[in-house]
């Protein structure tokens, strides 16, 4: 007669959780099956060392803790919010709105990583610099492509709301992080807020606007930085009793840090130079393209210092195409830099080119020119009040703008309204006093 044997074979640790291996054995008079049964994604209490564990600890350590003063406040019902994180934006969007909502006695918070982002400088310095307790669970899903890294994080993070069962999930941005937390809240029904909603690129080429549209579309309080945003959603059909106009919780962490920023700068800064960040597929990943950016870079460094914080994407791209810079002495090459440093160089830069769509949104809130090496922007309003000029894939534009911004001729420019450091207690507000749409 057949029967199995279960032999655990390794386990991994994420935190307080434990994934087990175990190995599965069918064993009859005519043969022997073995499987590999992988309990990663089930997370009960068995098994976690030691003994039963209540998850409602999960959401204490973001949490105020209540004294006698507070006791008949504290007796409401608690409000359980889980907050999902992946990559280096999100950390920064979600370290002021985790620190808002401590003022609410009632609220519980949880954090939850993905592990999108898995370098110890594009992820792990964050939550130090940013004041951001370690998460309560990591994830790890690492790299891969999107669908590989959407549906593990669905895998791993559906188990831990079935578990805890929270009142809110919020989700930030637009990663894959983003829409996979959005998809499994959709399925089982938990309220979700997205937090920087309503931003548009109108390139659905772009995998971060497929994101950012589905999310949207699942969301039942959708959090906008700009105006814009309001008006897209409405014409997306999204009611209008979802939407809230809440400003830019980055620019909440940028007023915060930016004095601490100012210790950051590097010894022997040249008195001008151009700061360079370039990451996304559509620039790095196109050879032909790489190789004209590149000379141009060249050549602007031939006119003002380059300081290039290189992503690791963009690197291993240089590596395998076996390309380099000709004028190396006046082009400073680093590693991805923590938030502290960079935003240091980014307020005593000459100009910023970029292809980020965040650094758009902190140089205009600094008043740093920036150029923007793509065809299109999610967020405009850095173009028609910041200091944001896109020049597309045009490199002889590209070596103009850099020419005239050399020149003083730096156009007049402002700051978008509710970008005020204040925008993460308006997200605090309408988490709080959100009720569900009759």
């Amino acid at each position: 007669m057949p029967f199995l044997h279960f032999r655990p074979s390794s386990t991994t640790k994420f935190y307080a959780y434990k994934c087990h291996y175990f190995d599965i054995v069918l064993e009859c008079p005519s043969c022997t099956l073995s499987l590999t049964l992988v309990v990663s994604h089930l997370y009960s209490a068995t098994s976690i060392q030691g003994s039963d564990v209540d998850r409602s600890d999960a959401f204490s350590r973001h949490s105020r803790a209540t004294d006698a003063a507070d006791s008949d406040i504290s007796d409401a019902k608690p409000v359980r919010i889980i907050h999902v994180v992946g990559a280096r934006p999100n950390f920064m969007k979600a370290a002021p709105v985790l620190r808002a909502l401590r003022r609410f006695p009632e609220v519980r918070q949880a954090l939850v990583h993905t592990g999108q982002h898995y370098d110890a400088n594009m992820s792990g310095v964050f939550f130090a610099e940013l004041g951001m307790p370690e998460p309560e669970l990591n994830l790890q899903v690492g790299s891969g492509s999107h669908a590989q890294q959407t549906a593990a994080i669905m895998t791993r993070f559906e188990p831990i709301v079935l578990e805890t069962r929270p009142d809110m999930v919020l989700v930030y941005g637009d990663v894959n992080s983003t829409v996979a937390a959005a998809l499994v809240c959709a399925k089982l029904l938990i309220p979700l807020a997205h937090v920087e909603a309503g931003l548009r690129s109108f390139d659905r080429t772009m995998p971060e606007e497929i994101n950012r549209v589905v999310t949207d579309q699942l969301a039942d309080l959708l959090l906008t930085p700009s105006i814009d945003g309001n008006e897209n959603l409405q014409r997306e059909g999204v009611p209008e009793c979802r939407i809230h106009f809440v400003g830019n919780v980055m620019i909440d962490t940028l007023v915060q840090l930016l004095p601490k920023a100012q210790s950051q700068l590097p010894d022997e800064l040249p008195p001008q130079y151009a700061l360079i960040t370039m990451h996304r597929p559509s620039n790095v990943d196109d050879s032909t393209f790489l190789r004209e950016l590149l000379q141009t870079l060249d050549e602007i460094s031939r006119e003002i210092p380059v300081i290039f914080p290189m992503h690791p994407r963009t690197r291993q791209r240089l590596a395998e195409l076996g390309l380099s810079f000709s004028c190396a002495a006046r082009m400073r090459l680093t590693e991805p830099l923590p938030y502290l440093q960079f935003l240091a160089l980014q307020t005593r830069a000459t100009m910023v080119i970029t292809d980020s769509g965040g650094i758009q949104e902190e140089t205009t809130y600094l008043g740093v020119p920036c150029l923007t090496v793509r065809e299109n922007t999610e967020r405009p309003v850095t173009v028609t009040i910041g200091t944001n000029v896109l020049v597309g894939r045009n490199m002889v534009r590209l070596g103009d703008e850099v020419k005239r911004i050399l020149k003083g001729g730096r156009r007049p420019s402002g700051v978008p309204p509710l970008w005020d450091g204040h925008a993460a207690e308006r997200v605090a507000a309408a988490v709080v006093n959100w009720q569900p749409s009759r």
